[in-house]
């Protein structure tokens, strides 16, 4: 286990406050918050995915989704257990959901790869990138900073660009800290009114946006992806507005509408082809670089 950062115990108690994340969860001793993976033991605040991934994979880069970041290319892509959301609609449930709080005991069977390891293995493999994704990497921060900032070590000359497919539920105090490390971001952008994120998310959707925002101030390269829902976050005045948000801080930015399939715990319908043409049209209208997925 790795002592988390951004936290502090609060006085006179066997408490912590996690302050990485909007939820910045007080947990009791011997207890994990939101995420279920960062854990209260005797008053400090450990992770207890580091260093412990649960997927790990080479995907085209494009499946990231990015498609104006070095088109073409391989990344070797790892993510643990855990996320600070708990979407209905996940398509990702089985790891992101999944809380070791309940599960201990499955941590002796995963094997720890250290950071060095991740770089050494994307690196045998012949690759230049490497991608924090599949769960929500913010929950193992700790990890995700150490192997980012090892592949930026001047000394070691690595010269692997880094990827966060990430939900943007992260404090801009960390987002800061771990931005000279980071490449590329896709951020999903779910809807545009908070009803939904607190809704079907249990989040915040102005954190995100704050995310979007310093991302992009920052110069670093940004996709966002919007999952298109029917009957739950089609409302094309709202999108509309969304892609103005967009374009407000660059035109040229990259949209990615994702086609839907029901999943986890929430019923629905695929999303018509026709309705993601119509959204596409509307995104067209403000930005130049528009993308339909999952189709």
């Amino acid at each position: 286990m790795q002592e988390a950062s951004y936290y502090i115990r609060l006085s006179n108690e066997n408490k912590t406050k996690c302050l990485l994340c909007p939820k910045e969860c007080v947990i009791v001793d011997g207890k994990t918050g939101t995420c279920g993976v960062r854990k209260n033991i005797g008053g400090k605040l450990y992770s207890l995915v580091y260093g412990k991934p649960v997927a790990i994979h080479i995907d085209p880069i494009e499946k990231k989704p990015l498609y104006h970041f070095y088109p073409g290319s391989k990344i070797f892509s790892i993510g643990t257990f855990g996320c600070n959301l708990s979407c209905r609609f996940c398509q990702n449930y089985d790891i992101s959901q999944f809380h070791l709080d309940e599960n201990s005991e499955i941590l002796e069977e995963i094997k720890f790869v250290s950071p060095e390891e991740v770089v050494g293995l994307c690196l045998h493999y012949g690759l230049k990138f490497i991608a924090f994704t599949y769960n929500e990497p913010t929950v193992y921060y700790e990890y995700m900073y150490n192997t980012a900032k090892l592949c930026k070590d001047p000394m070691r000359n690595y010269e692997i660009k880094t990827v966060v497919v990430s939900n943007g539920q992260i404090n801009e105090k960390p987002l800061r800290d771990l931005l000279p490390y980071i490449d590329a971001f896709n951020i999903d952008l779910k809807a545009f009114n908070q009803n939904f994120y607190k809704r079907l998310c249990n989040g915040d959707i102005e954190t995100t946006k704050n995310t979007i925002r310093i991302i992009i101030e920052e110069k670093k390269h940004l996709e966002v992806t919007f999952l298109l829902i029917e009957h739950y976050n089609d409302d094309k005045n709202e999108f509309l507005e969304m892609c103005k948000f967009l374009k407000e801080y660059n035109e040229d930015l990259v949209l990615h509408i994702s086609r839907a399939f029901p999943h986890y715990k929430l019923n629905f319908n695929p999303t018509p082809i026709k309705l993601l043409r119509e959204f596409y049209d509307i995104a067209k209208t403000q930005l130049k670089n528009v993308y339909l997925g999952n189709v």
